[in-house]
C-alpha cells in the first residue's frame, strides 16, 4: 500500500481492512494494495495442520517399515552371533592341518566337551559367566586336556557355543553347538577333516538358515 508516498506491507486481515477503510475516508490517498484480496485465505490454508488421514497414512508407513526393518535387523544380529562358530573352527582345523603336516597324521582320540555348558539348559543359555546366556570361560580347562592341548586350542572368552573334537589318525570331527536365541533349539556347525595322499583338508558343514 501506498500513502501519502510510504510503502507498508500489511500482514493481517484486520490492517487489511484498516487500509481499505482508511483509503475510503482520505479522497486524497492512493492505495494500491500489494496482494490479492485472497492471499490472507490462502496464507492461512498453508499453515494449517495436518488432517487424521494424514497422520493415518504417516503411522501406516511407519508400521509398514518397521515389519521389514526389525526382522532384517534381528537376522542380521543373528549372523554375527554365528561368525563365532565358523570363526574358531577355522582356526582348529588350521592346528589339526598344522599337526597332520608335522606328524602326518591328526590328534587321535575324544577332547572334553568345552567350555561347559550349564546344566540343564540348552547351548550356553543360562550361563554364569560375566555375559548373561554364555558358556563361561575358564582357559584353564583348555591347557589340562590332552586333545586341545595337543591341537593348540583354547578359548579364553565367554562364549554363545561349546565345542567338541574327535579325531582318528586320518580324519576328525569338530562341532560348535549353540542355542542363540534359548527358544530350546540348538544349532550345530561341524568341521570334517580328511587326509587324501598325505594332503590333509578340512570341510566346514553350516547348519540351514532355518535351522534356528
Amino acid at each position: 500500500m501506498t500513502i501519502l508516498g510510504t510503502r507498508i506491507l500489511w500482514g493481517s486481515e484486520h490492517l487489511y481492512g484498516f487500509a481499505k477503510a482508511g483509503a475510503a475516508a482520505r479522497p486524497g490517498a492512493t492505495l494500491a494494495l500489494l496482494a490479492p484480496a485472497g492471499a490472507y485465505d490462502r496464507m492461512k490454508q498453508a499453515q494449517r495442520g495436518f488432517t487424521l488421514i494424514e497422520l493415518m497414512i504417516v503411522v501406516a508407513i511407519i508400521g509398514i517399515l518397521a515389519a521389514v526393518a526389525i526382522p532384517a535387523f534381528m537376522d542380521y544380529i543373528k549372523r554375527s552371533k554365528k561368525s563365532e562358530a565358523t570363526l574358531q573352527l577355522n582356526k582348529l582345523g588350521k592346528n589339526a592341518k598344522r599337526v597332520y603336516a608335522d606328524t602326518s597324521s591328526y590328534p587321535a582320540g575324544n577332547a572334553t566337551q568345552l567350555p561347559a555348558a550349564p546344566p540343564g539348559n540348552r547351548g550356553c543359555c543360562g550361563g554364569t559367566g560375566a555375559t548373561p546366556n554364555h558358556c563361561r570361560a575358564v582357559p584353564s580347562s583348555w591347557s589340562v586336556d590332552a586333545m586341545w592341548r595337543a591341537l593348540d586350542f583354547e578359548i579364553d572368552e565367554d562364549t554363545l557355543f561349546y565345542y567338541d573334537y574327535s579325531g582318528a589318525a586320518g580324519t576328525f570331527t569338530a562341532t560348535a553347538t549353540g542355542d542363540l536365541d534359548c527358544d530350546g533349539t540348538e544349532i550345530v556347525y561341524t568341521l570334517a577333516g580328511n587326509a587324501t595322499n598325505g594332503n590333509p583338508t578340512a570341510r566346514l558343514i553350516e547348519p540351514p538358515p532355518s535351522a534356528d
